[in-house]
C-alpha cells in the first residue's frame, strides 16, 4: 500500500511542482470523493505505485497464484515501468505469474509501429523482465472489422479465466476517458471498437506527426471491465490535467468524464502530482479544508484568489469579506484587513519592473534584480530552437536594448518539429542551389538526395533517418540564427547544444544522462553568467522542457561552488500554454502594444513551425497568439487586483539554490 506522509514546510528556493518530500501531500478535511494521494514530485508517486504492484505480485507467488495485471500506455506510467524493471534486475523480483491485459490500442495498427502498444509495452516492460511470453496480451489493431466484436468477447473472457483483474493501472485523458473510453461512455460498456473524440487525436498527434496521420478508432476495455478489478490506481501528471481531475474526483458522475465513474469503485485511488492537483479544493483553497500556516505565500495567494473571485480589487477588499471566505484566522494573525490588502498591493507592484536586468543607479530594495553590475551576463536557455522568442521575448529584447550580454543556449535540435514537407523543399533548394550555381559537392549532394528520397519513400510508422534529421535541424538552427539577429544579438552568441537525450528521431526520449549535464556545465562556466533563464515547464514529467531543466538545475547544484556562481541568479520562465500562478510571479516584465509587435514578428522567423505545426496537440492557436494571449492575460490579472493596465507581461519565478 501507499502510506501516507506529512509534507515538509517549502524550503526557500522551491519551484512550484517539484519534489519535496517521498510522500502524498494531504488533508484533513477533503471535498473528494475517490481517495487521492498528491505528491510533490511523479517520480516519487511513480516509485510509491510500483512499490504496490511489487508486493501484489510477491503475495500472489508466495500464495502460489497468478497475479493479473491490467496495464496502461502512455508517459504517465514510464516511470513505474521502470522502476519494475529496476526492482527486478536489482532485488529479484519475478514476473514469472504475472498475466497482464492492456487496456487498449489504435485501430488499424500493426504491432511494430513505432506507436503501436505492442511495442511501447515490450520497450517499456516486457522484454526487460521474465514475463513469459504468452502472459501479455494487448488488443489486435491488425484484425479485419468484422472481427473486432469477436475478439474483444475473447479479450474478456481470457481476464475472467484468469481470474479477474487483481490491479488495474489507469492513466486519463484530458477530456477525462479512461482507456479509450471516451465521454459519453456507458458505465457498463465492455471491450469494444471505439471512435476516438478529437481532442484524443489532438492529443496523441504529437506520437503521429500530425493529426492526419493519426488514428481515428482504437480497440478499448470498456469501463465495466475497468470497474471490475479489485484494485485501481489512475495516475496523472502535469497541470494540463488539473480541470479534468478536479471533475472527476470533486464532482458528479457523469459519462462526461469517465473517471469519475471511479467514484463507485470500493477500492480506487487516484495519485497525482501538485500541478496536477492544482485545481482540487485543498490545494487551490486549503483555508477552506484546514488550518493553514498563515506565511506570506499563502496570504498572498489567499488575498489575490479572493480579489479575483469576488471581482474587486485588492485594496477594497474588507473584513467582512475575508470572514465570509474561510480567511477569518488570517485576519486574526495580521489584523484588519486594511493592513494586510496594502502589504499583499505593494508586493506584487515590486515585482513590476521594466528593468529585467536591473536598474543601473536605482535603490534596488524592492526591485526584483540588482542594480550591480549594471552590465550583466545573460544566459537564456531555450529547451527548442523557438522558447527563447515565444516565452521570454519581450525580455529577451529588454534585455539587449539595456545593453546586457545576452547569450542563448538552445538545449534541443528540435528536428522532429519540422514537417516532412518542408525538409523536402529545403533538401530540393539546395541541390537546385548547388546547380544552379555550379558547386560542386557530390558528398552534400549525395546526402540532401538521400534525404529527399527518404522522406518521399517513409511510412507513418518509420522515423527519419539521421541525414534527414539534421535537414531539419538545420532548418530549427537557421531560424533560431534569424531571430538572434532579429534580437540584435550577434549569432555568435547562439550556442546549439544538442542534448543527446532529445536526438533519438522519435517524441519518445532517452533519460537524462551525465553528458547532458556536462555539455550544460560547459556552456555554464563559459559564460559566467550573472542571470539564468530556463524553461520552467513541468506538465510533463518526460516532456522536453523538463529534461531541460532537471539539466540546468544540477548542472547550477554541481556548480554552485565556483566563485562566478555567487552572483548568478536562476528565473524561470513559463511556456506557450500556461502562466505562473499570480502569488508565485516574482518578476513581472510589462510589454507595450508595439513590444508585442515587435515580439510576434520574433516567433514569425521560425517559419517550420507556423500554419499547421506537426505538434499542434489540442490547441489549434499558433505560437504568437498562444504567447500573445497568455501574456495578455497576465497583464490584466494584475489590473483586475488594481494595479496598472498594461498591454502585456511575461512573468518569471527565482529559483534559489
Amino acid at each position: 500500500m501507499i502510506t501516507e506522509s506529512p509534507l515538509l514546510d517549502n524550503p526557500d528556493g522551491h519551484i512550484p511542482g517539484t519534489a519535496l518530500t517521498g510522500g502524498p501531500i494531504h488533508s484533513a478535511i477533503t471535498y473528494e470523493k475517490i481517495p487521492t494521494h498528491i505528491y510533490a514530485d511523479a517520480k516519487d508517486a511513480s516509485l510509491a505505485v510500483a512499490q504496490e504492484i511489487a508486493e501484489l505480485i510477491r503475495q500472489r507467488q508466495n500464495e502460489g497464484k497468478p497475479c493479473v495485471l491490467g496495464l496502461a500506455t502512455g508517459s504517465s506510467p514510464k516511470t513505474v515501468y521502470a522502476e519494475l524493471i529496476r526492482m527486478h534486475r536489482e532485488e529479484g523480483l519475478s514476473f514469472h505469474n504475472v498475466i497482464s491485459f492492456n487496456l487498449d490500442e489504435y485501430y488499424p495498427m500493426e504491432p511494430d509501429s513505432l506507436q503501436s502498444y505492442w511495442r511501447f509495452m515490450r520497450e517499456q516492460l516486457f522484454d526487460h523482465v521474465d514475463i513469459p511470453a504468452g502472459n501479455y496480451h494487448v488488443p489486435d489493431g491488425t484484425l479485419r472489422t468484422d472481427k473486432v466484436r469477436e475478439f474483444a468477447r475473447h479479450y474478456e473472457s481470457e481476464i475472467e479465466a484468469a481470474g479477474g483483474l487483481d490491479f488495474q493501472l489507469l492513466g486519463i485523458g484530458g477530456n477525462g476517458h479512461i482507456g479509450f473510453n471516451e465521454p459519453g461512455s456507458l458505465i457498463n460498456s465492455q471491450t469494444r471498437l471505439m471512435m476516438l473524440d478529437n481532442s484524443t487525436r489532438a492529443a496523441a498527434s504529437v506520437d503521429f506527426g500530425g493529426l492526419p496521420k493519426t488514428p481515428r478508432k482504437a480497440i478499448t476495455m470498456g469501463v465495466s471491465s475497468i470497474l471490475g478489478a479489485k484494485r485501481v490506481v489512475l495516475l496523472a501528471w502535469g497541470e494540463r490535467k488539473a480541470p479534468v481531475i478536479k471533475s472527476a474526483v470533486e464532482g458528479l458522475v457523469t459519462e462526461l468524464n469517465p473517471a469519475s465513474y471511479l467514484q463507485t469503485h470500493p477500492n480506487a485511488l487516484f495519485v497525482i502530482d501538485e500541478a496536477a492537483a492544482s485545481e482540487l479544493t485543498r490545494m487551490k483553497t486549503p483555508w477552506l479544508v484546514d488550518s493553514v500556516v498563515w506565511d506570506n505565500k499563502m496570504k498572498k495567494k489567499a488575498v489575490t484568489h479572493l480579489s479575483l473571485t469576488l471581482g474587486k480589487p485588492i485594496l477594497k477588499l474588507t473584513d467582512r469579506e475575508y470572514n465570509d471566505n474561510g480567511m477569518s484566522d488570517l485576519l486574526a494573525q495580521y489584523g484588519q484587513s486594511y493592513d494586510i490588502n496594502i502589504d499583499v498591493f505593494n508586493q506584487l507592484q515590486h515585482t513590476i519592473t521594466g528593468w529585467p536586468g536591473g536598474k543601473p543607479n536605482a535603490d534596488d530594495t524592492n526591485r526584483p534584480e540588482r542594480a550591480l553590475p549594471v552590465q550583466k551576463r545573460c544566459l537564456i536557455f531555450s529547451p527548442h530552437p523557438d522558447d527563447d522568442i515565444i516565452s521570454m521575448g519581450g525580455t529577451f529584447q529588454r534585455l539587449r536594448d539595456q545593453g546586457h550580454d545576452v547569450h542563448i543556449g538552445y538545449q534541443t535540435s528540435g528536428n522532429i518539429a519540422v514537417a516532412d514537407d518542408e525538409a523536402l523543399r529545403f533538401a530540393d533548394y539546395v541541390v537546385d542551389f548547388n546547380s544552379k550555381f555550379g558547386i560542386k559537392s557530390p558528398e552534400a549532394t549525395r546526402i540532401f538526395q538521400d534525404a529527399a528520397t527518404s522522406l518521399r519513400e517513409k511510412k507513418d510508422s518509420s522515423m527519419d533517418t539521421a541525414e534527414v534529421r539534421y535537414v531539419k535541424g538545420l532548418i530549427r538552427m537557421g531560424e533560431a540564427k534569424s531571430t538572434c539577429r532579429f534580437v540584435g544579438i550577434p549569432v555568435e552568441h547562439a550556442h546549439f547544444m544538442n542534448m543527446p537525450f532529445y536526438e533519438t528521431g522519435t517524441v519518445a526520449k532517452k533519460p537524462l544522462s551525465e553528458e547532458d549535464i556536462k555539455i550544460t556545465m560547459a556552456l555554464i562556466e563559459e559564460i559566467k553568467p550573472h542571470q539564468i533563464y530556463a524553461a520552467g515547464d513541468l506538465a510533463d514529467p518526460h516532456g522536453t522542457h523538463k529534461v531541460c531543466l532537471d539539466a540546468i538545475l544540477e548542472s547550477v547544484r554541481r556548480l554552485k561552488h565556483k566563485n562566478f556562481m555567487k552572483d548568478c541568479w536562476v528565473w524561470l520562465y513559463r511556456g506557450a500554454w500556461a502562466e505562473w500562478d499570480i502569488h508565485e510571479i516574482e518578476m513581472a516584465v510589462p510589454m507595450s502594444p508595439d513590444q508585442v509587435m515587435k515580439k510576434r514578428l520574433g516567433i514569425f522567423k521560425h517559419q517550420s513551425q507556423k500554419d499547421g505545426v506537426v505538434y499542434q496537440g489540442t490547441d489549434s492557436r499558433e505560437f504568437w497568439q498562444r504567447a500573445e494571449e497568455r501574456n495578455g492575460a497576465t497583464a490584466g490579472l494584475y489590473n483586475k487586483l488594481g494595479l496598472a493596465e498594461y498591454e502585456a507581461m511575461e512573468a518569471f519565478v527565482r529559483w534559489r539554490f
